[in-house]
């Protein structure tokens, strides 16, 4: 594939992940992610309580659960529940991971990640560049993503 139509379908996939985003309960931050293989979406999650919790994700203080999932995470166990295999796959998410999801982005084989929002903390991204994995920031709001 060319590196155009690569660029094209990464904003695509990117902007997918925002609006599927939008399927969280939580307040603070609604976080969405797609896995990606060969062109066809094989996971998804958003950030949230595990199946069965009540849908609330933060606590009287706006402060998040210490239960609540990133969306990562639940993209990543919903593979596990599946025939699928995230091996050589992609990751788009619209914020960077954490430290904790980096783990799971390392473990689970999935070779590039494309973010659309930088966090504070660069730890995740910065170990998974450590591992080799593709970690690439995409801005949805400049000219040239919007093809």
């Amino acid at each position: 594939m060319n590196e155009a139509k690569k660029a094209a379908l990464d904003c695509r996939y990117a902007r997918m992940a925002l609006i599927w985003a939008e399927n969280s309960y939580c307040v603070r931050r609604k976080v969405g992610a797609l896995v990606v293989k060969d062109n066809m979406i094989i996971s998804d999650g958003y950030n949230g309580t595990p199946t069965g919790f009540e849908n609330i994700c933060e606590d009287d203080n706006n402060v998040s659960k210490p239960y609540v999932l990133h969306a990562e995470a639940n993209a990543i166990t919903k593979l596990a529940r599946s025939s699928n295999s995230s091996e050589g796959a992609t990751l788009y998410v619209t914020a960077s991971p954490c430290i904790e999801c980096a783990k799971l982005i390392i473990q689970s084989g999935i070779k590039r990640v494309i973010y659309t929002e930088q966090y504070r903390l660069t730890d995740g991204v910065d170990l998974l560049k450590r591992a080799g994995i593709e970690v690439k920031y995409l801005d949805l709001n400049s000219e040239d993503s919007s093809k």
